[in-house]
Parts: structure tokens; C-alpha cells; sequence
């Protein structure tokens, strides 16, 4: 079974901690043509699959059963605890810590947060339901202080991190649902051994 990562920013770090967030949607690379997008379109052993017929789109993810192990912005040691990694998803104001790593950079060994994937399916991105908006992590006062559906408020956060107009284009998207473990990936699969 082959484990891999996933890159999380601070926020959606601090959702998956929390217990608020159970799902992520990625863009599918590249974007299939308009042929397979006819419905019924499904994920079948992690392959997009069109009127019953398997295209060459594999979920880079993984499939249900299989690890992800979350990459996040961290530091390899605080002032205050020398030798002990810090996340900055912990910290309001970093402070104490000179070197933030980005994410990309951060070794599976010092990973804290091991994702089981218990679906896989692909969807339109504006496809998101108010429940799945609400599975993505995106709970927050706004909601109800600008009158905004959950939808409105994962749009939001898609266009922070994916930029302008993102939302517009509306692309394919790998849906993701998972149960969060709080524990580093390798001594998560250690133990379930």
C-alpha cells in the first residue's frame, strides 16, 4: 500500500485538528475533455470512470483504505524547546521560532497528522453541497454575520489558495473524505500491523 503526502495550509491544518474537517477537493491534472465528463462519472479503484468505460485519470491521491501523511509549515526546533519540531498551525503570532520550513520541505519523520481515505469521487467544484462546504473545514462566524451559505464561504478559501477567478473556471475536482488520526503516518501503520 503506498502512502503519500499532502500539503495542508495553517488553517485547514488547525480544521483538521479540531475535528471540523473530514474532506479536501484537488484539482484534477490535467483537466479531462468533455467526453469523459458526461454523467455517469464515478471513481472505481481510484480510476475516473465514464459511461463504464476506464479512462487513464488516476486519483494522485490514492483510494479508499490508503494513508496520506499531512505536510504543513514547520520549524524544525522552538527556542524554548530545542530538538522538538513546532507546526505553525499552533501559533497565533510565531514567536520563538526563526526558520519557518514550508511545507513542501517537511520530512514524513516529523509529520503529525496521518489521513485514511475513506472515499474518493470527482465533481464539478461548484458541485460542493452546503454539508461537504461544511466537511471542508470552512465553519466560521462569517457564515452567519455576512449571510453567506457555506458554498459562499468555501469559494472563498478556494480563490485564496488557488487564486482569482478559480472558482469561476470550475474545473474537475478530486474529492477527498477521510478520517484524521492524530498521529505521525509510520506510527500509525505500525501499530494497525
Amino acid at each position: 500500500m503506498k502512502v503519500r503526502p499532502i500539503l495542508f495550509i495553517a488553517p485547514m491544518v488547525r480544521a483538521l485538528l479540531s475535528g471540523t474537517k473530514s474532506q479536501t477537493r484537488r484539482m484534477v491534472k490535467p483537466q479531462p475533455n468533455e467526453a469523459w465528463c458526461t454523467p455517469p462519472v464515478e471513481v472505481v479503484n481510484g480510476r475516473w470512470v465514464s459511461h463504464g468505460c476506464v479512462s487513464d485519470f488516476k486519483c494522485p491521491y490514492g483510494s479508499p483504505g490508503e494513508q496520506l501523511w499531512v505536510r504543513e509549515t514547520w520549524a524544525p526546533e522552538c527556542c524554548m524547546e530545542p530538538g522538538v519540531p513546532v507546526y505553525a498551525a499552533d501559533y497565533a503570532s510565531p514567536r520563538g521560532v526563526t526558520t519557518w520550513k514550508p511545507s513542501i520541505h517537511m520530512p514524513r519523520a516529523v509529520s503529525r497528522i496521518t489521513l485514511r481515505i475513506t472515499d474518493v469521487r470527482v465533481e464539478r467544484l461548484q458541485d460542493i453541497s452546503n454539508n461537504d462546504a461544511d466537511a471542508e473545514g470552512t465553519s466560521d462566524l462569517r457564515t452567519i454575520e455576512n449571510g453567506w451559505d457555506m458554498s459562499r464561504c468555501y469559494q472563498e478559501l478556494w480563490e485564496a489558495i488557488n487564486g482569482a477567478g478559480s472558482w469561476e473556471a470550475n474545473p474537475w475536482v478530486w474529492v477527498l473524505e477521510f478520517e484524521v488520526i492524530k498521529r505521525n503516518v509510520d506510527a500509525y501503520i505500525k501499530a494497525v500491523a
